[in-house]
């Protein structure tokens, strides 16, 4: 929000400029009286401040990026928020017009941010023109699909915390690391004989010892801690695996099912990845073919880290007692 109000400061300052040296470089006897009204709404001026008339279309494309969204606009509320749109609108274009006038436009320090406010602008511009010229045609994202299948491949399982007590855990309550390490032998051992280990595990659902998913949960890959990950991604449908034993747990899951997401369910992840690679691509030649040198004393070696858009996060660590 403080960006897009220095941006649209610096818009209406530097407008605001052009038309104090316009003003200042005309003739009276070149003023010549309009003969002709636009009657178009755009053109219609809506505020004046001084001399400056403003006019509905430069009004809403100088603050609509900050005006408050929904509503009724013919409604009470919206035209107070409207009101103050252009009174705030009015200030700024009124101030800028006194900076003019007092010559603070000379100043180095506001000469200098005029002139990065400029640089900014450009680039946002080419930034949003380069999007757009890199936006993923389908076959792209279909060929991305079919290279990295794995990927999205997803499993249905539910997780089994037992909690432990002593040596060093944390916890206040929870079984014994004996307790704990017999309960959880004796489902993996029910479901390698094909036993009902799932009775097993439903035990903990009313106890204060751990806790068991009451219904399979769905991650792809990468979603799980790793060591979550890697049993879950390398078990047997309808088995039980360990994944992790510490001081003050063990994690075991059972596997309900696994499956692939289809294209349709991870398009606009893989949309986003395309995208980031072909634009990091794109600037990456543009920076080759430009000739970009940095001062390593200055700046140090090597590259910034470039981060995927659409690299999966890890949901959080495992819920603790």
């Amino acid at each position: 929000m403080l960006r897009v109000c220095f941006v649209l400061l610096v818009t209406i300052f530097a407008t605001a400029i052009g038309h104090a040296q316009d003003v200042r470089s005309e003739k009276p006897e070149n003023k010549q009286p309009s003969l002709q009204k636009e009657t178009s709404p755009g053109h219609r001026v809506i505020l004046k401040v001084g001399a400056k008339p403003v006019t509905e279309a430069e009004f809403e494309s100088s603050v609509g990026d900050i005006e408050s969204s929904g509503g009724d606009p013919d409604k009470g509320p919206q035209d107070k928020n409207r009101r103050q749109l252009g009174d705030d609108y009015a200030s700024v274009l009124m101030l800028s017009q006194l900076a003019v006038t007092d010559h603070l436009d000379s100043s180095p320090e506001i000469r200098q941010k005029l002139a990065m406010a400029r640089v900014q602008i450009l680039s946002d511009a080419k930034f949003t023109k380069l999007l757009e010229e890199t936006k993923p045609r389908s076959e792209e994202i279909n060929r991305y699909y079919e290279a990295h299948l794995s990927e999205f491949d997803r499993v249905q399982v539910r997780r089994l915390f037992i909690w432990k007590v002593g040596g060093g855990s944390k916890n206040t309550h929870g079984l014994s690391a004996e307790d704990a390490n017999a309960r959880a032998a004796a489902i993996l051992q029910a479901s390698a004989s094909g036993g009902d280990a799932v009775k097993l595990a439903e035990m903990f659902r009313e106890s204060d010892q751990g806790i068991f998913d009451a219904q399979p949960l769905t991650f792809e890959r990468g979603q799980l801690p790793p060591a979550m990950n890697k049993a879950a991604f390398t078990m047997k449908p309808g088995t039980w695996a360990e994944a992790e034993d510490t001081q003050d747990h063990i994690i075991l899951l059972y596997l309900e099912g696994r499956d692939r997401a289809p294209l349709s369910d991870v398009k606009s992840v893989i949309e986003k990845a395309v995208h980031g690679d072909k634009m990091q691509a794109k600037l990456d030649e543009l920076k080759k073919k430009t000739g970009i040198w940095m001062d390593e004393k200055y700046f140090g070696s090597g590259s910034a880290a470039v981060k995927d858009p659409g690299e999966r996060q890890p949901v959080s660590d495992p819920p603790s007692e």
